[in-house]
């Protein structure tokens, strides 16, 4: 990466003096926009702020708890200024898992409850303070945050042009039970898990489903769960299947349908749910299951999905509704045709 991208990768030792300290200090620099990684053999251990550094790598087991403290605390200044309010641990040797469990690291934040009684000595409110940390001051050696504003014109994009790059795997790291050591699961198990933690079975599942507003309610408690169904579907390699077959197959073993079977056995086992409409009503149900089959329920939401083609070409939403008899009917409509391609 050195030879390759000299202007944007630095290699710093402990043992190349000024040289070394030069590259370190346009890295520090939050005006510079090079260089933007930054090697370095224990160079970063002490004494060294870099407010923007957002991503820390361990490459080299760490055993000492006051080194892992010193390294980590590269990436714990804040500078919102610069959209800096967090930062990642890249841990290939599994010190950070280890050393964040230690008590040694640190106990649990001390909780004060303070309460606050009338006259009689009757308590009336009761309020919990965690232990306040002392603001942090810079150091002899460093220099106090720079306070311009932050440079204009957008951020540059950096390509890598060479080998092949792939995704292989989606993990989760999370909390045991105690709540002392992390582990790490792959994405779909955790998937697994959390779907059985809010329904017991398949019909629990599918109840919630082909409900419309409680589908949207699951959808929001799985994101609180830090599960995204787009990154699930692309996780377990199924970008075709229905997200309510992909989730019953994950947590409970079901068969796996698509989308597109999903649509096509309604067309053949509802033909009375068609036949129902007029020629043009009917062919913007027929487009919204295209949609549905292409894309899956999010594209029949309404009204949006009468904005854009080819529905759109039937008119305005006004005229579309028009179409039905209304917009109750509208909604019914699309209402029953999602609660059909759930039917089983």
């Amino acid at each position: 990466l050195v030879q390759r991208y000299p202007d944007y990768v630095c290699r710093v030792t402990a043992d190349e003096a000024e040289i070394g300290r030069g590259h370190l200090s346009r890295f520090q620099d939050v005006e510079s926009a090079s260089p933007v990684i930054l090697t370095t053999s224990q160079l970063l251990t002490t004494g060294v702020d870099a407010p923007t550094c957002q991503n820390v790598v361990l490459a080299r087991v760490v055993g000492s708890m006051v080194e892992f403290k010193q390294i980590i605390g590269r990436g714990t200044r804040l500078r919102e200024d610069y959209g800096k309010l967090s930062f990642n641990i890249l841990d290939y040797t599994g010190s950070a898992t280890r050393l964040f469990a230690d008590p040694a690291f640190d106990g649990d934040p001390e909780v004060v409850i303070v309460e606050t009684t009338d006259e009689t000595g009757a308590v009336t409110s009761t309020r919990r303070v965690e232990e306040e940390q002392p603001p942090y001051e810079a150091g002899p050696d460093e220099d106090p945050p720079p306070t311009d504003p932050p440079p204009g014109g957008p951020r540059r994009k950096l390509y890598f042009d060479g080998g092949q790059v792939e995704i292989a795997a989606h993990l989760v790291y999370e909390l045991d039970a105690g709540g002392k050591q992390l582990r790490v699961v792959q994405l779909v198990d955790y998937a697994r898990e959390r779907v059985l933690d809010l329904y017991p079975d398949a019909d629990a599942l599918h109840a919630a489903w082909i409900d419309p507003t409680r589908r949207a309610e699951m959808i929001g408690l799985l994101a609180q769960r830090g599960i995204d169904l787009a990154t699930l579907s692309a996780a377990a390699q199924q970008p075709d299947a229905d997200l309510f077959d992909l989730l019953c197959h994950i947590a409970f073993g079901a068969p796996l349908r698509t989308r597109r079977q999903r649509a096509e056995r309604l067309r053949r086992e509802h033909t009375d749910f068609f036949d129902r409409y007029g020629p043009e009503a009917r062919a913007v149900l027929e487009e919204l299951l295209d949609k549905y089959a292409q894309y899956g329920t999010a594209e029949v939401t309404l009204p949006e999905a009468l904005k854009v083609p080819p529905i759109s070409s039937h008119g305005n939403v006004g005229e579309i509704m028009r179409l039905f008899g209304g917009g109750a009917a509208l909604k019914a409509a699309v209402e029953q045709l999602q609660t059909l391609l759930y039917a089983a």
